[in-house]
């Protein structure tokens, strides 16, 4: 019960940290292209660490893939119900290029972070 707590927390509480950002009616900052540009970021970011703890949890990217992507339609779904939001195919698309990000740079920072333990050990 336990693992599943350390395994599934960091997922829900990162689904959390997605919605409430979300539901915010506008995050424009005034900065022009540099706004969208940045937002697309964020959107890229968001899906990566995502898509990298549901990897953690399940340790199978294709589900993990699936979920995540999943997960950014029904969050492009919900921003469709808050004002001065809009929900965009596009952004799910962007979504999903952030969680197969996550997906590969995963298990490359898994290996480094343990050749650096073990290197630490020795």
């Amino acid at each position: 019960m336990k693992r599943a707590l350390c395994l599934w927390l960091p997922v829900v509480l990162w689904a959390a940290v997605i919605f409430a950002l979300s539901s915010i009616p506008s995050l424009n900052s005034g900065l022009g292209v540099w706004d969208l540009i940045l937002r697309k970021l964020a959107h890229v970011g968001e899906y990566a660490l995502l898509s990298a703890l549901l990897l953690r949890a399940l340790a199978r990217p294709w589900p993990a893939l699936a979920i995540a992507v999943t997960y950014a339609a029904s969050d492009e779904l919900h921003q469709h119900f808050v004002r001065g939001r809009t929900g965009a195919p596009r952004d799910v698309a962007i979504d999903a290029a952030g969680a197969l990000i996550g997906l590969i740079a995963f298990p490359y920072a898994r290996r480094r972070s343990k050749k650096s333990a073990v290197a630490e050990a020795d």
